[in-house]
Parts: C-alpha cells; sequence; structure tokens
C-alpha cells in the first residue's frame, strides 16, 4: 500500500502548489476567487477519484487473497 501512498502524497502536494501559485498569482482578487474555487472543485474530483482507485485496488487485493487461499487448499488436498 505504499506506492498508493505515494501516489496520494504526490496528489496532495501538487495540489497544494497549484493552490498556492494561484495565490501568488498578479491577478485580481475576483479572478484569484474564481481559480481558487475551480481549484476546489478539481480537489473534490481528485479525492473521488483516488478513492474510488483505493477501492478498486482492494477489492482485487482480496480477490487475489481469496483465490490463493483457496489454490492453498486445493493444494493441500491434492497433496493429502
Amino acid at each position: 500500500m505504499s506506492k498508493v501512498n505515494v501516489v496520494i502524497g504526490a496528489m496532495a502536494g501538487l495540489a497544494v502548489g497549484a493552490l498556492l501559485g494561484v495565490l501568488f498569482a498578479p491577478d485580481k482578487g475576483s479572478e484569484t476567487r474564481k481559480k481558487i474555487a475551480k481549484t476546489k472543485d478539481t480537489k473534490n474530483s481528485l479525492k473521488h477519484k483516488i478513492d474510488e482507485f483505493v477501492e478498486n485496488i482492494t477489492e482485487h487485493f482480496e480477490k487475489a487473497k481469496e483465490e490463493a487461499s483457496e489454490a492453498k487448499e486445493t493444494a493441500e488436498e491434492a497433496m493429502k
């Protein structure tokens, strides 16, 4: 699961960097507020996609774990 944590950390760092870039850009306040609102929408969308990705990976690991357990039991029965 450490790769997932690295991906999540990289995405969070990217989001923070984008937000800081918007905040320090020499735009009007109204333009900056529009960009921040857009960034929040993007953050929520990204969070949703990451949650789906983690859920999908977890399901695959659980399925592989079950299949490995069944294969082990089958092999043990065959050896008896």
